[in-house]
C-alpha cells in the first residue's frame, strides 16, 4: 500500500470490475457490472436494482463499523472513548 492509499478514507464508484475463476472448468471470467459501490473503514455496501426495478442494497459491516452500531443503539460497552463525559 501507497502513502497516498492510507490517507484514503472513501472509495465510491458506479461499476464494479470482477474477476472469477469457475470451480469446475478453471476457467476465470471477466466482467464489469452496473453497481453502485461505497467502502469507508465501517462498511462497505453494493447498490443496484432489484428485478422490479427497485433499489436494492447489500451492506456489509467491518469489525470497527459494528462495534458503531452497537455504540449508537446503546448495546456497546459502557466507556468513554474520547474522556470528556461525567459520570
Amino acid at each position: 500500500m501507497t502513502h497516498d492509499e492510507t490517507n484514503i478514507r472513501e472509495i465510491r464508484a458506479i461499476e464494479v470490475k470482477i474477476e472469477v475463476t469457475d470451480l469446475k472448468t478453471g476457467r476465470t471470467f471477466h466482467r464489469t457490472l452496473p453497481i453502485d459501490y461505497h467502502e469507508t473503514a465501517n462498511i462497505l455496501r453494493l447498490g443496484g436494482e432489484n428485478s422490479q426495478g427497485n433499489p436494492s442494497e447489500l451492506v456489509f459491516f467491518t469489525a470497527e463499523g459494528q462495534q458503531h452500531l452497537l455504540d449508537m443503539t446503546g448495546q456497546g460497552a459502557d466507556h468513554d472513548a474520547c474522556g470528556t463525559h461525567e459520570d
